[in-house]
């Protein structure tokens, strides 16, 4: 399959080209969510929550930051926590640009991060074990420079099921997001500290934000919510 696979993108590349312009040109630019991007709620033991990412992680899709993924996760830990959170995520990030960016804040520390990247790296020319590598380097930074003990990574959505993107371009990029997926569960493997979060059965066509490409609010809820799962059993072993 991977011989014939890359045939048939090599074939294919001229129209994935002007199908990927089309795409960017049609597809709405929706902002990211409004409201604070960090905060303390709930009542009991304290957990520090890090939410990281690109515009899924920005809550793009939905009107405010309580609608979106930290929200959502914070409210439901909230049940059983005084958490302290705080959101760091830009529209377009890929995961080198995220690690730039936390390299210029202060030293802090984090009991957990739930991070949501893959899209726009799959989007990029990288190649899957660069970015697997790029993922070593987040992870490494996450743990010395905020002490970050449980390392929640997020699945790349199946690239293949967004309404947003035509055929034969849908079909490759969700090639593309499964080998991105398939090392990523290899490397939460081989570390204790990391868990994978997958959301692919929330993934409704109609629960999806009007542009086609980002999450609505259903989705953000039962990421947060499973997300909010993972942490609370890891948190209490």
């Amino acid at each position: 399959m991977g011989m014939l696979h890359n045939v048939i993108l090599i074939l294919l590349a001229p129209l994935l080209v002007l199908q990927g312009r089309y795409v960017r040109r049609v597809t709405p630019k929706l902002p990211e969510a409004a409201g604070g991007r960090g905060g303390t709620l709930g009542e009991g033991r304290r957990l520090r929550v890090l939410v990281v990412g690109d515009s899924a992680a920005a809550g793009v899709g939905v009107d405010t930051q309580s609608q979106a993924l930290s929200g959502c996760l914070t409210r439901e830990l909230a049940r059983q926590y005084r958490v302290d959170w705080l959101l760091v995520a830009q529209s377009g990030n890929k995961t080198e640009d995220l690690i730039h960016t936390l390299k210029q804040l202060d030293p802090s520390e984090f009991d957990v991060v739930l991070i949501s990247l893959g899209v726009n790296d799959v989007l990029s020319p990288l190649s899957v074990s660069r970015w697997i590598e790029q993922q070593e380097s987040l992870i490494e930074l996450l743990k010395t420079q905020f002490a970050v003990k449980h390392i929640l990574l997020t699945r790349v959505p199946p690239m293949n099921q967004f309404p947003a993107l035509p055929q034969p371009l849908r079909w490759c990029l969700g090639q593309r997001a499964k080998a991105f997926n398939t090392r990523l569960a290899k490397l939460s493997l081989g570390d204790d500290d990391c868990e994978l979060v997958n959301i692919e059965q929330a993934l409704e066509r109609q629960d999806m934000a009007v542009d086609g490409f980002h999450p609505g609010s259903r989705i953000y809820r039962v990421w947060g919510e499973n997300a909010a799962g993972l942490i609370v059993r890891r948190a209490e072993l």
